[in-house]
């Protein structure tokens, strides 16, 4: 078992892509990353961080990150693999805000950081990964979907600060306005408004596009304007117009914890694909 260490996300993508691509859905936020990163490496401000570990010449798992966020967790075909990753990211960065990706290597990866470190470690979230090749828009909801204009940018910052209070663990490294910011930079990303009689009424942002796919969120309707249907149709508009664009499937994450999400996205399409868990060290 060895360790490599890319410096970039091109090299990265092309020692692990393959690896990655196998499980596109699973991977889809570092394969979106990695195709924002290989434009602007430096997108958070910091170098980014990438990580393989290898047997011969077999990619077994991977990890990357962008600080200050997260530590990203592969897939993992070797268990072996995890204590060199962990070992790896304690030589770079010394402490870690936290890890996430798929369920058991991930819980893994955290048991042995906090034992490694003396971290304490906790789930802060609990998330699953749907996937959708074709949509079913709900019938019966008023309303349109626009794209995002100058007019509504006030707007859309309250609402996503609203959606990080609510739907967060952990308060994220950037403002909403930055998030805004860097979503309108990116030529992939895209942020749609539903509207109802000239009203807003929820909004959907898309982003991390992978080479045959798209990642939906956030997804925001405000409490006094939930259950009429407006994220639904919402998801489902902006889910077709990315797959009438030329992308084979759209992806989303949904906390465990709202079975309402969880529900409405099967609803329009979506189907379950993989469980991930974000861990928190402190």
């Amino acid at each position: 078992m060895e360790v490599e260490r890319p410096k970039d996300a091109g090299e990265f993508l092309e020692r692990a892509g393959e690896f990655l691509l196998a499980r596109e859905a699973v991977h889809n936020l570092a394969l979106g990353l990695c195709s924002r990163l290989r434009t602007h490496p430096r997108l958070y401000g910091e170098e980014p961080y990438f990580a393989v570990a290898v047997v011969g010449d077999d990619v077994v798992a991977a990890t990357m990150r962008t600080p200050p966020h997260n530590l990203i967790l592969t897939a993992v075909d070797d268990p072996a693999a995890l204590e060199p990753l962990a070992e790896a990211a304690a030589a770079a960065f010394g402490s870690l805000p936290g890890v996430g990706g798929p369920r058991e290597p991930v819980g893994r990866f955290a048991e042995i950081w906090a034992a490694n470190t003396g971290a304490k470690a906790e789930i802060s979230m609990r998330l699953r990964i749907y996937e959708a090749e074709e949509t079913r828009p709900p019938e019966g909801v008023p309303g349109r979907m626009r794209p995002y204009e100058d007019r509504d940018r006030a707007l859309v910052i309250a609402w996503m600060d609203a959606f990080v209070d609510e739907a967060m663990s952990e308060p994220p490294p950037e403002t909403s306005q930055e998030w805004l910011e860097r979503r309108l930079d990116d030529p992939d990303s895209g942020i749609l408004i539903w509207e109802v009689d000239g009203d807003p009424v929820s909004m959907g942002g898309h982003g991390g596009s992978t080479p045959n796919g798209a990642r939906i969120g956030p997804i925001y309707t405000p409490p006094e304007l939930r259950r009429r249907g407006y994220a639904s149709a919402l998801t489902a508009e902006l889910t077709q117009m990315l797959l009438d664009r030329g992308r084979r499937f759209c992806f989303l994450f949904t906390d465990l914890a709202n079975p309402t999400s969880n529900s409405i996205y099967q609803q329009i399409g979506y189907r379950p694909v993989a469980d991930v868990d974000q861990w928190s060290f402190s």
